[in-house]
C-alpha cells in the first residue's frame, strides 16, 4: 500500500483528511464526512513503511513522545500535514491536505472589507477561532498573503509545523517551523521580537506563555494574528483569562480592551451543490461598546454587542448564516444546525417578527 497513492486519491477526491490505522482500511474525510476506501486493512508493516516514507528531522523524537506533527512535500502530488501517533500499540496517522495555492477572502467567502482592515491595522492583537478542520490555517495563510501583497513589512511566524509556504512580495516573510528551525514554540516566542519583526504569526495560542507573549507584542507595537480552538468571540475571551491566576484578570481584561482588535470564528458547511464546503463567520471587531465591555468583564453582553455592531463591521453566527442561505450556498437543515440560536434563525428566515406568532404568518416550523 503506497503512501503516494493514498495521498493522490485524497486529492483527487477533495478530502481535507486521511486517516490511517492498522486493522482497518484507510479512510478519507470528504466535506466532513469519513469514507472508506475499498482496499484492505493495513498491516503493522505497512504502517511502518508508511513512516519510513515520511522524511523528516522530528521523526526523531517520535518514538519517545509518541506523537508528532510535522508537514512535507509529496512531489506531484503536493504538500500535506501530519500527525503521527500510537494506537493499541501500533503506528496510526493523521494527514491533511494543504492547497498550494492560498486564496484571498473573496475566493473563500469571508467578510472582504473587515478582514482588509484587520489585516491593515499597524498594531494590536488577531485571533482566527474555530474548532479542529474549520479553516483556521487557510484564513490565516490568506491574511498574511494579504500584508505580503499590500505591505511593505517584515512578518515572522512562529508553526508548528509550517504548513502554507509564502514567497516574499512586498514584505519579507520569516517562516520558522517548531523542531527543525527552534527548539520550541516558548524559545521561538521568547526570541521573536528581537527579529525586527512588524507582524508576528503564532500558529496556535497553546497556553498561558503564548498568551504572555502575543499580548506584550501587540502592546508595544506589533501586529500579532494567531488561532485558538474556541467556538465564538464570547468563549474566546473567556479562554484568555482562564489561562492566567483570578488575582491577575482585571490586569488582562484591561490589556483586552487595549489590544484585541478581531476575533474571526469559523464554522465550516457543506455547500447545497455539493461542491466542497463554506465557512459561516461570526466576527467581533473592537468597538468602543466592546472595548468597555472587556474591560468591565462584562462578556455575556458581547453577543448582544456584536449583533448590534453591524456599522463597525460585526457579525453574528446567525447574520452570517441568514446570509448563506439568502445565497442558496447552504441548506436550511444546515443553517440551524450550526446556529448558536436555531429559533431565532428560523424566525428570521421566514420573516417573523420578534414577538410575533408563527400562526399569524399562515405556516408551520
Amino acid at each position: 500500500m503506497e503512501l503516494a497513492e493514498l495521498l493522490r486519491r485524497m486529492v483527487i477526491e477533495r478530502a481535507s483528511d486521511l486517516i490511517i490505522k492498522v486493522s482497518t482500511p484507510p479512510c478519507l474525510r470528504i466535506d466532513g464526512k469519513i469514507h472508506f476506501l475499498d482496499v484492505d486493512a493495513v498491516t503493522p508493516q505497512e504502517a511502518r513503511e508508511i513512516y519510513e516514507t515520511i522524511e523528516d528531522t522530528k521523526r526523531d523524537g517520535f518514538f519517545n513522545r509518541r506523537d508528532i506533527d510535522t508537514s512535507f512535500d509529496m512531489p506531484g502530488i503536493g504538500r500535506f500535514r501530519v500527525n503521527i501517533f500510537y494506537q493499541r500499540g501500533h503506528l496510526g496517522f493523521a494527514f491533511r491536505h494543504i492547497e498550494s495555492q492560498i486564496l484571498d477572502f473573496a475566493e473563500l467567502n469571508l467578510p472582504v472589507d473587515v478582514m482588509v482592515r484587520l489585516c491593515s491595522l499597524p498594531r494590536g492583537l488577531v485571533l482566527v477561532t474555530g474548532v479542529t478542520g474549520s479553516g483556521k490555517s487557510t484564513t490565516l495563510a490568506a491574511m498574511i498573503e494579504y500584508i505580503n501583497t499590500h505591505f511593505n513589512k517584515h512578518i515572522v511566524t512562529v508553526e508548528d509545523p509550517i504548513e502554507f509556504i509564502h514567497k516574499d512580495k512586498k514584505s519579507v516573510i520569516t517562516q520558522r517551523e517548531v523542531g527543525s528551525d527552534t527548539e520550541d514554540f516558548h524559545t521561538a516566542l521568547r526570541h521573536v521580537v528581537r527579529q525586527s519583526p512588524d507582524v508576528i504569526m503564532i500558529g496556535e495560542m497553546r497556553d498561558r506563555e503564548t498568551m504572555e507573549v502575543a499580548l506584550s507584542a501587540a502592546e508595544t507595537g506589533h501586529l500579532v494574528l494567531s488561532t485558538m480552538h474556541t467556538v465564538n468571540a464570547m468563549q474566546t475571551v473567556e479562554r484568555i483569562l482562564n489561562f492566567f491566576p483570578p488575582h491577575q484578570h482585571n490586569l488582562i481584561r484591561l490589556q483586552m480592551s487595549l489590544i484585541l482588535e478581531g476575533v474571526i470564528s469559523q464554522r465550516l458547511l457543506v455547500r447545497r451543490d455539493g461542491k466542497g464546503r463554506v465557512p459561516a463567520v461570526e466576527v467581533m471587531v473592537a468597538t468602543p461598546t466592546i472595548k468597555e465591555l472587556l474591560l468591565e468583564g462584562r462578556t455575556t453582553e458581547l453577543y448582544k454587542a456584536i449583533k448590534e455592531g453591524a456599522y463597525f463591521g460585526c457579525r453574528t453566527f446567525n447574520q452570517s448564516l441568514k446570509e448563506l442561505y439568502e445565497k442558496d450556498l447552504i441548506t436550511l437543515k444546515d443553517a440551524l444546525e450550526a446556529a448558536d440560536e436555531p429559533e431565532a434563525l428560523k424566525m428570521e428566515l421566514k420573516g417573523i417578527i420578534k414577538g410575533a406568532q408563527p400562526g399569524d404568518f399562515g405556516f408551520k416550523f
